[in-house]
């Protein structure tokens, strides 16, 4: 039984081995493939309309008149100028999270240099692809620290989102303005 074993191993082995030989190596040798690149050749150039499995726009999506309006390119899926001003006016505080294709910004808990005892977070929802005050909404969050060095939520008021909402779009309108300056 055992010289059996080990002669079916012998052949497993001896095959692979000349399997092996066969392929070979090109190693220092030149290839007799020609070098391509990509998969289609055109001679005149690359046809405008050409249709491609991304649908229009390609794998960035947006058209060209999308692109110069800030609704897509870069592979984000929100308003490019809304994201961008967001990522600026809050740019002091840390970044926890941001998604540019949900259009979700969390920032972590931020504490003010003049003001050790409290703490701020912010929370940005880009809602549309357009440039439009009802395509971004702010959730803010505040907290107190107590004698006990518990932190307490403290509410905000509404007016505090709207200023950061307001900030934000009034950043978004320079930055589109910016561009349509080039």
């Amino acid at each position: 039984m055992y010289r059996r074993t080990f002669g079916l191993r012998l052949i497993a082995c001896s095959l692979t081995l000349l399997g092996l030989a066969a392929c070979g190596s090109n190693l220092g040798t030149e290839s007799s493939f020609p070098e391509q690149r990509g998969s289609r050749v055109f001679q005149e150039g690359v046809p405008e309309n050409r249709e491609t499995i991304f649908g229009e726009g390609g794998i960035l999506g947006g058209s060209e008149k999308d692109l110069k309006d800030g609704q897509g390119g870069g592979g984000i899926g929100v308003n490019s100028y809304l994201w961008r001003a967001s990522l600026d006016t809050l740019s002091f505080m840390p970044l926890s999270s941001a998604d540019p294709f949900g259009g979700v910004i969390i920032t972590d808990w931020y504490t003010p240099p003049e003001s050790p005892g409290e703490r701020f977070k912010v929370t940005v929802y880009i809602l549309d692809r357009r440039l439009r005050a009802d395509g971004l909404r702010v959730s803010a969050f505040k907290q107190n620290l107590d004698t006990t060095n518990n932190w307490i939520p403290v509410e905000l008021t509404p007016k505090t989102t709207t200023n950061l909402e307001n900030a934000i779009l009034k950043r978004a309108r320079e930055l589109r303005i910016a561009r349509e300056g080039e």
